[in-house]
């Protein structure tokens, strides 16, 4: 592993690979399972399969689709776009096919990349379709792009009812990746622990790569907190990514398993000091940052950095601006608050990315002329205040925009959605906060919406934490007097789902009371839906664990979704597991 080193903007993401590959060509580069690659293993099949795109007539910014497993050749497909000139377009396995289609469509991309395990369930359509995990036949090339050419494309949830594509370039990428904070020595393995369609995967893949780490890639699947412990602690992993909520559920389920880790980076949402005094106290060496950032300004824009001994405070600051970041918060008029003033706060720098992909409107709108410096700002929608020792406070939004499981989204988004469903003739998406974190509830107006119907196309059309974790109908949405959604008048998620029926064995009785415990609801009846209640896959990681304590026997995340209800998971567990009503 380098030290820390000066990295220059003046290159491409895949040149300062090459330059990494001359010092160390036989380290190993990428490790998923038995599968190891070197360095110079790893440039000649990204090197191959950028041939192969070449001669699919990829070219310039292309973008190009990519929709695989966690593996090895996940790593090489993304390090092949970049090699053919081509920027990616991450898609995810659980999106519905109709939302990658939009995505797909919007971005123009007429080449997937993908594996055998993808393509058997299904791919949205494209011109080419390239299976990465068979041999690649074809003449190695690289094609040396422009710094400001686009590196990769991000599609996050947009109020207007559409995704937006976030077009972020390799100038953007090694800007973030040269600061101090990711330079350090620190990232010699790197679990890839978000899913690659999420920004963080720009910190887990090129932080790494670019510093003659390793990417560590964990088995394909979703990751439950007893997989993310085996395997963090199991591959000696030296820095770790985990999203606000996830920390949450380490710090309280399995800290110790950081304790040989350097750094953890978190952030994606609030942080929770308490979290942050839990695993200090498991583990006094280690170094936590809290990390802010939007897709924007390429991932992390600001950080606070924390040691033991630690007292929590009320709240976890966002920290002092990274090297290449400007950050101001400044009032309607574009003027700067003073020191503990509230505004909003903007970005600037090398890291802010050139824009909105094909929405030139949005753009305009979002990034600002910069009337301090020239340029452009970032208007982040979020407000916060400069604290006395400089430091920044995030102190809410100037939206309705929130956070669910460390993904931004836009309840204006799965309103839209849901208004194209036969009878809504209203509807309003709000999140409503409770120790869990927050949590979407869907009101709707209409006489005859079957609200189950309902659910059904959200789940078709939207992301998984996108989907309401209610639907509730009302005879009309609550105003004020300027006729605006009153939500102070909108009533409270019903704490049960269905008509209750009680558990009929000590096993189903364990399960409900677990249930009821995890979500933080009176009673659970046998045919309760989890996800219907408010779960989602942080506290399905919770009833994972409070299983094993309660029964002796842990599910898998995989079980929980698969059978969310107390009586479906009791019949998976006998099945499975052996056990004895």
């Amino acid at each position: 592993m380098s030290s820390a080193e000066s990295v220059s903007v003046a290159l491409t993401i895949h040149q300062r690979f090459a330059e990494q590959l001359a010092r160390t060509p036989d380290a190993v580069a990428v490790a998923a399972g038995e599968t190891r690659l070197t360095y110079r293993e790893l440039d000649d099949r990204a090197s191959r399969l950028a041939g192969r795109l070449h001669e699919l007539g990829v070219t310039w910014e292309d973008r190009v689709s990519v929709l695989m497993e966690r593996s090895a050749d996940l790593i090489v497909a993304l390090l092949g776009i970049l090699k053919a000139g081509a920027c990616y377009l991450p898609l995810h396995s659980a999106y519905p096919i109709e939302r990658m289609r939009r995505i797909v469509e919007t971005a123009g991309a007429s080449v997937l990349l993908a594996d055998r395990s993808t393509q058997a369930k299904g791919v949205p359509e494209h011109q080419h379709v390239v299976l990465v995990d068979e041999p690649v036949e074809a003449e190695p090339m690289t094609v040396e792009a422009h710094p400001d050419g686009l590196a990769y494309v991000i599609f996050t949830s947009g109020s207007t009812g559409q995704p937006k594509g976030v077009a972020v370039t390799h100038r953007n990428v090694l800007a973030l990746i040269g600061d101090p904070v990711l330079a350090g020595g620190a990232h010699e393995r790197v679990p890839m622990l978000a899913p690659y369609a999420f920004d963080v995967s720009t910190f887990e893949v090129w932080v790494p790569l670019l510093h003659g780490g390793c990417v560590v890639v964990p088995p394909p699947g979703d990751l439950d907190v007893a997989t993310i412990e085996r395997v963090i602690t199991g591959c000696g992993a030296t820095a770790v990514h985990l999203t606000a909520g996830l920390f949450r559920v380490v710090a309280d389920e399995a800290p110790h398993c950081l304790a040989d880790v350097r750094e953890v980076l978190t952030g994606g949402d609030v942080v929770s000091p308490q979290a942050v005094a839990r695993v200090l106290a498991a583990c006094p060496d280690l170094t936590v940052h809290a990390m802010y950032g939007p897709t924007e300004s390429t991932l992390f824009a600001t950080r606070a950095t924390i040691t033991a001994p630690y007292t929590p405070a009320a709240t976890v600051p966002i920290g002092r601006p990274l090297d290449r970041v400007t950050a101001r918060v400044l009032d309607a008029d574009l003027h700067p608050v003073e020191p503990g003033a509230t505004g909003e706060l903007y970005l600037a720098g090398e890291q802010l990315a050139r824009g909105y992909l094909g929405r030139p409107d949005l753009t305009e709108e979002r990034f600002v002329d910069d009337p301090f410096d020239g340029g452009r700002m970032y208007r982040t929608g979020d407000l916060a205040r400069w604290t006395d020792d400089g430091q920044l406070d995030f102190a809410g939004r100037v939206d309705d925009q929130v956070k669910i499981r460390g993904y931004r989204v836009e309840p204006a988004e799965i309103a839209a959605v849901a208004a194209t469903h036969d009878g809504v003739h209203d509807v309003a998406v709000v999140a409503r906060t409770d120790e869990a974190g927050n949590r979407l509830v869907a009101y709707v107006v209409g006489p005859d919406v079957d609200t189950g119907a309902l659910r059904t196309h959200l789940v078709a059309a939207l992301p998984d934490y996108m989907v309401p974790a209610a639907v509730i109908t009302l005879d009309a949405l609550p105003l004020t007097a300027n006729g605006k959604l009153d939500r102070d008048r909108l009533p409270e998620p019903p704490a049960e789902g269905t008509a209750y029926r009680a558990p009929r064995d000590e096993i189903e009785r364990a399960l409900c009371e677990v249930f009821a415990e995890v979500l933080g609801v009176p009673r659970v009846g046998i045919d309760d839906d989890f996800f219907e209640l408010g779960g989602q896959s942080l506290l399905a990681m919770r009833l994972i664990r409070r299983t094993r304590a309660v029964l002796g026997v842990e599910p898998s995340i995989t079980a929980v979704f698969d059978s969310p209800t107390p009586l479906d998971l009791a019949a998976e567990l006998r099945e499975t597991e052996q056990l004895a009503s």
